[in-house]
């Protein structure tokens, strides 16, 4: 038998061949061949003399058989790890990674790019033998991955924030279990109208982006979108209002009025109250004057007692409708351009979710000036009962009397 012969039956094998079958595969032709034949199988085929030899050797010792079919090797076999043979390693690696725990605070890493290439040179020049790929491989087995900034950083905390959560929950589960409507209320980022670059990627045919402005400049004549949203926690709907003048309490309020006439009483029919999660700050503060002013307006002409519980300041992320609406909406919308009010409309209303998520949305003309003031008269016309816990976040307006 030729080398050529080897090499033909090898290429036709080779595809389907583990490590350990390969190397016993070797050694079987080798012996076959008799002298020169392991030479002969080291040129037909690649495989080097020390693995045709140690083959040789597991198939007259019979180790071959010993080994369960899944196994390559024997138990310890095999080229020892990196971090067997270099004790320091993964230390000097996590030093590095993390100069604030485990090594200098002044390491030249710190305010740089933790990249595994200058990882890798780090280490070459601390005396390791290590490549990026072990570098890489070495971090992911530790815990280590690739991330981003993430807002969780809230300030300091307030003591009750916590019990305020709880308050909210009790609340809320009690009003929905009555069957009374709850929900909640946010104003979403304001957005520039017209042919501006909008973040995320869409598929598109290939070299063909979608073309927008280079700066984004607001352009007079289109202006700025408010979208404020009232999100159901029963009923999984939401409703958009889209303003275009300024973001005050009565633009909320009147948002709050438009779901409550389109969407809101056609769903509780039977409703006598309301209930309102909001953050602690903007147009619908509980500091703001006008916004009790326009709530008590809003119970008068509706006969609802409207319930307010406002999260702690800070923790605005936690309110309802920005995971389960507004989330939504900028991904339906990523990429595309905002061109007009219409099309910030179409692309609210579109945005749907596999668990039946509906949104209406409107444009409101209004003119909403800044600057309003409710003065101590008005307020004592409001028929405001604080609750007993942080009556400053969680109170009750009642309908005037007759």
């Amino acid at each position: 038998m030729d080398a050529a012969t080897v090499h033909q039956k090898y290429a036709a094998l080779s595809g389907s061949l583990t490590e350990r079958s390969r190397r016993l595969w070797a050694a079987t032709e080798a012996m076959s061949l008799g002298h020169g034949g392991i030479a002969l199988v080291e040129r037909a085929t690649g495989i080097s003399r020390s693995t045709i030899t140690r083959g040789i050797r597991e198939v007259e010792s019979g180790a071959s058989a010993e080994l369960p079919p899944e196994r390559t090797r024997r138990p310890g076999g095999g080229r020892k790890r990196a971090t067997e043979k270099d004790r320091t390693l993964l230390d000097d690696l996590d030093a590095l990674v993390e100069p604030m725990t485990l090594g200098d605070p002044d390491s030249p890493l710190r305010w740089t790019s933790k990249s595994v290439r200058n990882l890798a040179d780090e280490l070459r020049a601390m005396g390791h033998d290590v490549s990026y790929r072990l570098v890489a491989r070495l971090l992911g087995e530790s815990g280590y991955s690739l991330q981003a900034n993430r807002k969780t950083r809230e300030g300091s905390q307030h003591v009750d924030r916590a019990a305020q959560f709880r308050y909210i929950a009790q609340r809320v589960r009690r009003q929905l279990r009555d069957r009374q409507p709850a929900i909640s209320v946010d104003t979403k980022k304001k957005e520039l109208v017209g042919d501006f670059k909008n973040p995320g990627r869409e598929w598109r045919p290939k070299g063909r982006p979608e073309p927008v402005r280079v700066h984004d400049f607001l352009i007079p004549d289109q202006g700025k979108a408010i979208p404020y949203g009232v999100y159901d926690l029963s009923r999984d709907e939401g409703w958009v209002t889209v303003g275009i003048d300024h973001d005050t309490a009565s633009f909320a309020v009147n948002a709050v009025r438009r779901w409550w006439k389109l969407m809101g009483r056609p769903a509780y029919p039977d409703a006598d109250s309301l209930l309102i999660t909001a953050d602690a700050g903007g147009s619908n503060g509980p500091r703001v004057r006008l916004w009790k002013w326009e709530l008590q307006r809003f119970a008068n002409r509706t006969g609802l007692s409207i319930t307010l519980c406002h999260f702690p300041p800070g923790t605005s992320r936690w309110n309802k409708i920005e995971h389960r609406l507004f989330s939504y909406i900028a991904m339906n919308w990523r990429a595309k351009p905002l061109v007009s009010l219409a099309a910030i409309v179409s692309l609210i209303g579109s945005t749907t979710t596999r668990s039946g998520l509906r949104i209406r949305s409107e444009i409101d003309h209004g003119s909403y000036p800044l600057g309003v003031k409710i003065t101590d008269e008005q307020m004592t016309k409001v028929q405001l009962k604080p609750h007993a816990f942080h009556a400053e976040w969680n109170y009750t307006i009642h309908p005037a009397p007759s």
